[in-house]
C-alpha cells in the first residue's frame, strides 16, 4: 500500500501544482479586475514553480514508463507525457518570448492529464521496448504528438484572437496573449518540427515495422490515420511556403490534421482500454 502511495504521489503533486499555477495566471493576466497585470512579463518565482512541477512530473513518469519489468505504457501515460513536453515547450519559450497569457490555458491541461496515471494505472508492459529501433519510433512520435498538440491549441487560441479583434470585443486579458504575427510565427515553427518528427516516426513505423514490432506491415485505422494526417501536415506547409497560407485556412487545417492524429493513436487506445477494459 505504501509503495502504490509513493509511486502515484508524484503525479498527484504535480496535478495540484500545475492547477494552482493554472489558477495564478488566470487571476494575474485573465481575470478582470483592478489588480490586473496584463503588462507584467513572467516572474521569476513564477518560472521556478514551473519548473519545479516540470521535475515532479518527469519523476513520476519516468518511474511509471520504466521498472524492473520493461516499459509500461498506457493511454494515461500517453497523455500525461505529451502534456508534460507540452508544458516544457512553453516554459522553454517563456525565455525568450512572453508566454505567460498562454499559461492559464496549458497548466489546467496538463494537470488534468498529469493525474491520469493515478486514476488509470496500468500493468501493460510494452513488447520489443529494449530495442533501439522501437525507442527511437516511440520518442519521434511523442515529441511529435506533444509539438502537433501544442500547435493545435495555438490554433485554437488564434482563432480565438482574431475573432475578438473582428468583433472589437477585446478584453484586457486578450492584451496578456502574444501578438497574433507571433503567435503565428511560433505556430509554424512547432508545425514544422513536428512534421519532421512525425515524418520520422511514421517513416521508421512503415519501413521497419517487424524489426520494430516483430510483425510485418499491415495497414490498419492507426496507419490510415496517421499517413492522413501526415498528408495535411505536408499540405499546409507547403501551401504556406508556395501560396504563403495563414489565417483560418492555416487554422482549419492544424486542427484537422491534429485531429486525425489523435484517432491514430489516442482514439484507439481510449477505446481499448478505458472502454473495453483491455491491455
Amino acid at each position: 500500500m505504501v509503495d502504490i502511495v509513493i509511486q502515484l504521489l508524484p503525479h498527484i503533486l504535480a496535478a495540484l501544482i500545475y492547477a494552482a499555477l493554472g489558477l495564478h495566471f488566470w487571476n494575474t493576466r485573465w481575470r478582470d479586475h483592478e489588480e490586473q497585470c496584463v503588462a507584467c512579463p513572467m516572474l521569476h518565482w513564477e518560472r521556478t514553480a514551473i519548473g519545479f512541477a516540470l521535475a515532479i512530473h518527469a519523476y513520476g513518469l519516468f518511474n511509471a514508463l520504466l521498472s524492473h519489468d520493461g516499459m509500461h505504457f498506457s493511454f494515461g501515460l500517453a497523455l500525461s507525457l505529451m502534456m508534460w513536453l507540452a508544458v516544457l515547450i512553453y516554459w522553454l519559450e517563456s525565455f525568450m518570448a512572453r508566454m505567460e497569457g498562454m499559461q492559464p490555458m496549458v497548466l489546467p491541461l496538463a494537470a488534468v492529464c498529469a493525474i491520469l496515471p493515478a486514476i488509470f494505472p496500468t500493468n501493460h508492459v510494452v513488447a520489443h521496448a529494449g530495442a533501439t529501433g522501437f525507442q527511437f519510433h516511440f520518442l519521434a512520435a511523442m515529441l511529435a504528438y506533444s509539438l502537433l498538440t501544442l500547435a493545435a491549441l495555438h490554433a485554437i487560441f488564434m482563432g480565438f484572437t482574431e475573432n475578438a479583434l473582428h468583433r472589437r470585443t477585446i478584453k484586457r486579458s486578450l492584451a496578456s496573449l502574444p501578438s497574433l504575427m507571433a503567435m503565428e510565427s511560433l505556430l509554424f515553427r512547432m508545425l514544422m518540427l513536428g512534421f519532421i518528427l512525425l515524418t520520422l516516426a511514421v517513416g521508421s513505423g512503415l519501413l521497419f515495422s517487424e524489426l520494430i514490432f516483430g510483425k510485418p506491415l499491415t495497414l490498419d485505422h492507426k496507419i490510415f490515420f496517421a499517413i492522413a494526417s501526415w498528408c495535411i501536415f505536408a499540405t499546409l506547409l507547403f501551401g504556406r511556403h508556395v501560396w504563403g497560407w495563414r489565417g483560418k485556412r492555416a487554422l482549419r487545417l492544424t486542427l484537422a490534421g491534429f485531429g486525425l492524429l489523435i484517432l491514430a493513436y489516442f482514439g484507439s487506445r481510449f477505446v481499448v482500454e478505458i472502454i473495453l477494459g483491455r491491455f
